[in-house]
């Protein structure tokens, strides 16, 4: 019998008020069901932020380094247990078992870098303009944090948000994605066993409309962070907007790799391989534009082909397995809605194009490694994301050509340029509308300490990651210590002459 799980309020393991679940499938294998989960209402976000408001000032008050050590334990836990995260990773969402132990190990790492900031958490302090004045900032936590996050990541990026607001002092209310439930309720047991106080830490499972516009519209949400599409991020925008709370997106991207004719070969197109096709092309830095110089281009898309038919798929527990299944079925008629689309358009399909149903693969949500050519910028596959494992390879004359066509998209996340001359990869560099830039690596491998995020409509200018993760969580405090005893007016006693 499957197990039933729950959300976690206060400390307590809870049903849903409702008392309704929903079922939790192996995207590989249909017939796989993980678990039952609850199917929260609105009553169970009020329960949960009741709780994260009730921690909060105890919480704020701790210190930042004694709020950091628990993150530590948070590392020491997780290291602990990385290969039975990521067995269950791979089960739940797909992904194969070693990008499921990156996964895993990222948010490992993320653990250890935002525990070692809880000894910093910098402001600032500078000369004041008048004499016997000290001038400084500080950084306090906004409150309690709304946590929305998705699928594709299920571990790595509940932590990139977490993390930073826990250390920073904010309590949270994780509302993770319905595909993949358990990974979050595997987190929260982490934190849990780790030993942050009741009501820290909060997750309530269930969807959309039940749980997350509850929990963006909360009037006792100080800041909501979310990852996901472009769409919804513009209706928590709205929302967020109206009583000018903090929000935070990370949102789409159409990622575009340049290949220049002075190229080494082998390693662009195992770039384009690993960032088109790893985690079935279901990242937001996924490579899916591929703008090849015209001098090489037929070599390139030849070989580019010929590589992505050997891609092995499967379950991704099994031995050599390289591509997982998509994250459901709806995704995988997505993604053959955009192949229509590409051939309707003119574009030539040169390899893959359809769902992979062989051998076991017949009960899950497998789709073949999917090369397109002849794709002009104007088409759809060119301009809106797929995420899918489907690649759109466009000619281009020269460098500047290039980044004018990568840029001309709605989104700016994530770019690359393979390259042997400096001159051209720095004028890239510096000329590409993106949040991160590649040279001679794929769009995808962000590391955890640095910042990640995008321009356009993948962002609203916050990064998660690095240092720059603090920002979205903490409000900036300026604090002036006026010892001279006396009245002293700013921008008045300090002219010549006052």
């Amino acid at each position: 019998m499957p197990d039933r799980h729950r959300n976690f309020i206060h400390g307590e393991w809870r049903d849903a008020r409702a008392g309704l679940t929903f079922p939790d499938i192996n995207p590989s294998d249909t017939d796989d069901l993980i678990g039952f989960f609850p199917q929260s209402g609105p009553e169970d976000v009020d329960d949960a932020v009741a709780a994260a408001v009730k921690a909060l000032p105890s919480w704020r008050r701790t210190p930042a380094p004694k709020r950091a050590e628990l993150m530590f334990r948070v590392a020491e836990i997780m290291t602990r247990q990385k290969e039975e995260l990521s067995r269950l990773m791979t089960r739940e969402m797909g992904k194969v078992l070693s990008e499921a132990r990156g996964d895993v190990q990222e948010a490992i790492d993320t653990a250890y870098h935002i525990a070692g900031e809880g000894r910093r958490l910098h402001g600032i302090t500078t000369p004041s303009e008048l004499p016997d004045k000290w001038a400084m900032t500080i950084r306090q936590p906004i409150g309690v944090a709304g946590l929305i996050t998705p699928w594709n990541f299920p571990i790595a990026i509940p932590t990139w948000k977490s993390f930073p607001a826990l250390v920073a002092g904010c309590t949270v209310v994780l509302k993770p994605a319905e595909d993949t439930p358990l990974c979050a309720t595997k987190l929260v047991e982490v934190f849990q066993e780790a030993g942050f106080p009741a009501g820290t830490v909060n997750l309530v499972h269930g969807g959309g409309p039940q749980v997350g516009a509850p929990l963006v519209r909360h009037k006792d949400v100080g800041v909501v962070s979310f990852t996901g599409s472009s769409e919804v991020g513009r209706q928590i925008a709205e929302s967020c907007g109206r009583s000018l709370k903090r929000c935070s997106l990370e949102m789409g991207g159409k990622n575009a790799q340049i290949v220049l004719e002075d190229a080494d070969l082998d390693l662009a197109i195992q770039g384009s391989l690993w960032g088109a096709f790893a985690t079935t092309g279901q990242r937001c830095t996924a490579t899916s534009r591929i703008l090849v110089h015209r001098s090489i281009h037929d070599r390139y898309v030849e070989r580019l082909a010929a590589e992505a038919a050997k891609v092995r798929i499967g379950y991704g527990l099994e031995d050599g397995i390289q591509m997982g299944p998509l994250i459901n079925e709806g995704q995988r008629t997505t993604v053959s809605k955009y192949v229509d689309i590409g051939k309707a358009e003119g574009a030539r399909l040169v390899c893959g194009g359809a769902p992979y149903r062989e051998g076991r693969c017949a009960r899950g949500f497998f789709f073949q490694p999917t090369v397109f050519d002849r794709v002009t910028p104007a088409m759809r596959i060119a301009r809106e994301e797929v995420f899918g494992p489907v690649a759109a390879v466009i000619a281009i004359d020269d460098v500047d050509q290039a980044v004018r066509i990568l840029n001309d998209t709605p989104y700016g996340l994530s770019s690359s340029v393979y390259t042997g001359d400096i001159v051209r990869a720095f004028r890239a560099m510096s000329d590409i509308e993106c949040g991160i830039v590649y040279v001679n690596g794929p769009t995808i491998g962000a590391e955890t300490h640095l910042p990640f995020g995008g321009w356009k409509d993948t962002g609203n200018g916050h990064r998660e990651g690095g240092v720059s993760a603090f920002q979205a969580f903490t409000e900036e405090k300026t604090i002036y210590v006026d010892y001279s005893g006396r009245l002293q007016r700013a921008q008045i006693d300090n002219q010549p002459g006052s």
